[in-house]
């Protein structure tokens, strides 16, 4: 459920008319509702409320606007950090630092200091080197690192090669046939509390079966691990649920998942690491556009509006779906393609796709882009930096500006030798 609704014909974020926005902020523009971030943090809660211990960390790569972070850390979520510059925001977002579980491949060793000297909560370790990397630095600024070690199971979690994470010829973790002899080295280092493993397989899951087998292997691995004398109190399941962005084809429920969760990891006795993204966000949030034209085509027409790949790099990146509606619509229905002004074929957003019917001039919007989509924009073809926008009831804010090309021209550079 999401809170974008017609109201007297007219495409509504909560109570705000999106035509309102767009008459005082431009298009195109992210907007994003508090209302629907609050309920899905809190149904994603009420799902593992069975578990007797659990922390919810957000995948910030999902999302990292400031504003949206803070109506998460309001809701008592942590934040899933993959860079020094997340760490940065999920602070600046009101997060508690040991709240922050700092993963990622390529961790550089002045973020690793910089989360050091933040006291972050949890750091999931790639590869060996880098624990002990971590741990010479740890012991160096008279700290103990809290870490746990990223496993790669080799389970195909069944989604796009590109957001899949958790087969053996993937770059995340290690093998699971290393992790035994991986851990006891680790764990044996000074100023490194090595205290249970991590897994995560992908992103934007239908299927609890590969998810249910990766965990399965991890609970067998925790069990050598403790028959092996070490101490093992957390386990950091990732995350990856879906979100329905075609609205036939239906996700597992946070409360399934949940009952999944339960039933496999009964007697692990730890506390259960979450890193909940697309799913606590995707919903929450559509991009608004304008038409810019309606071009006659060979087949169909082309609907070009005035966002492009530069904002919403999805359906370029990954052939993702994204449902474009009218924010008048008039009933009428048409098939058309629908692509932007980038000087890129790519850049289109549907080829040959039933919508409502639009004319140049007509707002727009494509939903479930409240995950990896202003995150991911670019400013390609010296376009401006999409701006984003929050909905509080009757009220909305601009969380984001938009960044014009003056902006970006002024902070480049000719040097004085090519002016001579």
């Amino acid at each position: 459920m999401d809170h974008f609704t017609y109201k007297n014909g007219v495409l509504h974020a909560e109570d705000v008319s999106l035509a309102m926005i767009a008459e005082a902020v431009g298009t195109p523009v992210y907007i994003y509702s508090r209302a629907t971030l609050e309920r899905h943090a809190q149904v994603f809660k009420a799902a593992l409320s069975a578990l007797p211990r659990t922390h919810i960390a957000f995948a910030i790569k999902a999302n990292p606007n400031l504003a949206v972070l803070n109506v998460l850390a309001r809701q008592g979520f942590g934040a899933d950090v993959v860079s020094g510059g997340e760490i940065s925001r999920a602070l600046a977002a009101g997060m508690k630092a040991q709240d922050i579980v700092f993963s990622g491949v390529g961790k550089t060793r002045a973020e690793l200091a910089q989360a050091l000297d933040a006291g972050i909560g949890q750091f999931n370790i790639e590869l060996e080197e880098e624990g002990a990397v971590l741990a010479e630095m740890a012991a160096q600024m008279g700290k103990t690192a809290s870490a746990v070690l990223r496993v790669n199971p080799d389970v195909d979690a069944g989604t796009h090669a590109k957001i899949s994470t958790g087969k053996s010829e993937n770059k995340f973790g290690v093998p699971i046939s290393e992790a035994m002899g991986i851990f006891a080295r680790l764990s044996g280092l000074p100023a490194l509390n090595l205290r249970g493993v991590a897994c995560h397989i992908g992103s934007q899951l239908f299927d609890l079966a590969p998810l249910e087998a990766a965990y399965a292997r991890i609970g067998e691995l925790v069990s050598e691990l403790r028959a092996a004398g070490h101490g093992i109190d957390r386990v950091d399941l990732g995350g990856g649920l879906g979100v329905p962005y075609e609205r036939d084809k239906v996700p597992p429920s946070p409360a399934d998942y949940g009952a999944m969760v339960e039933r496999v990891t009964r007697g692990w006795d730890v506390t259960l690491m979450f890193e909940p993204g697309r799913v606590i966000v995707g919903n929450a949030g559509v991009l608004l556009t304008r038409v810019i034209w309606v071009k006659p085509g060979v087949a169909r027409p082309y609907v070009i509006v005035d966002a492009a790949m530069n904002d919403l790099a999805r359906p370029a990146m990954y052939d993702a779906f994204h449902d474009f509606e009218a924010v008048r619509p008039t009933g009428e229905r048409m098939v058309a393609n629908i692509a932007g002004p980038v000087c890129e074929t790519g850049d289109t957003f549907a080829m040959g796709r039933e919508i409502d019917a639009v004319l140049s001039g007509d707002l727009a919007i494509f939903r479930t882009a409240g995950a990896y989509g202003a995150t991911m924009a670019s400013t390609y073809n010296s376009r401006a930096l999409v701006p984003e926008v929050m909905v509080d009831g009757e009220r909305f804010a601009v969380v984001a500006e938009r960044v014009l090309p003056e902006a970006l021209i002024a902070a480049e550079h000719v040097p004085g030798w090519l002016r001579n």
